[in-house]
């Protein structure tokens, strides 16, 4: 796989070689190879390099002969880490989204990208670690982009806090541009949850003509819309045999003081069958303004639904001390 997309490659070229060109042994496509070869098999901790730079199958995988010259070792794999400026790292994650583009066979009409957040404990003294009291736990909170079918578009590693809207702004308008240069006439659509529905982000689509759908905390306010709605669909549940959820939708327009502006909300109504479960009460917010297009925005609130769940769901294929650096296109833990 990596012959045929050659990650590697894509990658070095964003990153200037400060080395003496005489003088070089492993290059930096070489060492970026050699470390997502490594992420890869489950070593993820930069100091196995010592002893995997030997490895037959690792020269195999690297095209050099078994009997042939080591591998990087941790030391110049460290170094290579810390190598790439906030302008090498903006140039990474457009190599990843231009590798994105380039796995359709034809340029498609609309994309749905899914972004959102997601817990990583760490074990030890990595850069960027935070406490974050929900978790009670240190660790990352990097933000992953999937589209609606699943595949990888970007991440970037971050500090396990909540994101802000000025933090998730620059990150949307970098990635919908890179998308733009290689799809100049793509329409998107922008899915999260409550972590990305704010003033800011909701005011940068509208003005660069992104459609929405967010998700968004159940307060007072909302609930007095669905009240009615909430009551007669546990009435229905309770009546019914109990053998699986009861779903039903409204669609309400809400706006708050100084807000950006009404949105057209969603409300998701449910009961589990299992009576010691709570129900399940969600809301998206989406523009009011871009509802009566039709064909442009083809997604129903139990798409949003099901579809939210992709990056958590990403997560958990990983194992907890291995999620960082499967998650992420920066490798940050090299030599700790």
């Amino acid at each position: 796989m990596e012959k045929r997309l050659r990650v590697a490659e894509r990658l070095a070229r964003c990153i200037d070689d400060p080395r003496c060109p005489d003088q070089v042994v492993h290059s930096l496509a070489d060492m970026i190879g050699f470390r997502m070869k490594m992420i890869a098999a489950g070593y993820e901790d930069g100091n196995d390099a010592n002893r995997l730079r030997r490895d037959p199958v690792f020269k195999t995988a690297q095209d050099a002969l078994p009997s042939g010259r080591d591998l990087a070792s941790q030391s110049t794999l460290c170094r290579l880490e810390n190598l790439p400026g906030v302008r090498e790292l903006v140039a990474m994650g457009r190599a990843m989204v231009d590798l994105y583009c380039a796995s359709f066979r034809q340029v498609p009409k609309r994309i749905v990208l899914d972004i959102d957040d997601t817990f990583d404990a760490v074990h030890g003294g990595q850069q960027l670690r935070l406490f974050n009291a929900h978790h009670d736990k240190y660790g990352f909170q990097p933000i992953v982009v999937f589209d609606g079918a699943g595949r990888f578009v970007s991440a970037i590693l971050r500090p396990a806090k909540r994101p802000s809207g000025a933090e998730i702004r620059p990150h949307l308008r970098r990635l919908v541009r890179a998308i733009q240069i290689n799809w100049p006439n793509i329409r998107i659509l922008l899915r999260g949850d409550s972590h990305y529905c704010n003033p800011q982000v909701i005011d940068w689509c509208r003005a660069n003509d992104v459609d929405f759908i967010f998700g968004l905390a159940p307060t007072t306010t909302l609930r007095k819309h669905v009240a009615d709605l909430e009551a007669s669909t546990t009435a229905r549940f309770e009546a019914s045999a109990k053998t699986g959820k009861v779903r039903r939708f409204k669609k309400f327009v809400d706006g708050a003081r100084g807000a950006a502006g009404p949105a057209a909300l969603r409300r998701h109504n449910g009961r589990r069958a299992d009576p010691a479960a709570s129900r399940n009460l969600s809301c998206t917010a989406s523009d009011p303004q871009a509802e009566p297009a039709g064909p442009r925005l083809p997604f129903t609130g139990r798409r949003y639904v099901q579809a939210g769940s992709t990056v958590k769901n990403f997560a958990k294929t990983i194992p907890p001390d291995r999620r960082a650096s499967a998650a992420t296109s920066r490798i940050r833990r090299g030599g700790q």
